[in-house]
């Protein structure tokens, strides 16, 4: 996940930096593209922190949120499979970042370095996570966008 926001961030890995890629979020009518670009890369971006299993209830929601973005505002309308461009992969994406959330960072993790890995993680940890990235996707797709306006009057 680090790769695709870094590709948003720093135009790395291929990427576009944030306004090509706010660009491409203005075609799906977000009102601030660019804004929004950087906030999809930070969020990618977290999969770092994931990878290190630090703060990963936080991390996992961050990647969860924008997947559920991408799901909404770009593989929805594709149908399910990913061949045709459709959700499955930034589903199965959230899935696993919601999940990690559940179960916890692991035995090699920073929070289990520092004593946090009993008191953020479990399953209230995953649906509470689960419920915060659906109600911010929703704001983000409703509020964050404009209402695309009819140019010409249906015949």
């Amino acid at each position: 996940m680090f790769g695709h926001g870094a590709q948003k961030l720093f135009g790395g890995f291929g990427g576009h930096g944030p306004k090509g890629t706010g660009g491409f979020f203005g075609q799906l009518g977000f009102r601030a593209p660019v804004l929004m670009a950087v906030a999809a890369g930070l969020s990618e971006a977290s999969g770092v922190l994931l990878a290190l299993g630090f703060i990963t209830p936080l991390a996992a929601l961050a990647i969860a949120v924008v997947m559920v973005n991408a799901i909404w505002t770009v593989h929805w309308s594709k149908g399910f499979w990913n061949g045709n461009g459709g959700l499955e992969f930034p589903l199965t994406i959230a899935t696993v970042a919601i999940a990690l959330a559940a179960t916890g960072p692991g035995r090699f993790s920073i929070d289990r370095a520092i004593g946090w890995d009993d008191n953020i993680s479990g399953v209230w940890w995953g649906v509470g996570a689960l419920a915060a990235a659906l109600v911010i996707s929703f704001l983000t797709v409703t509020v964050g966008r404009r209402r695309h306006v009819l140019t010409e009057v249906p015949a």
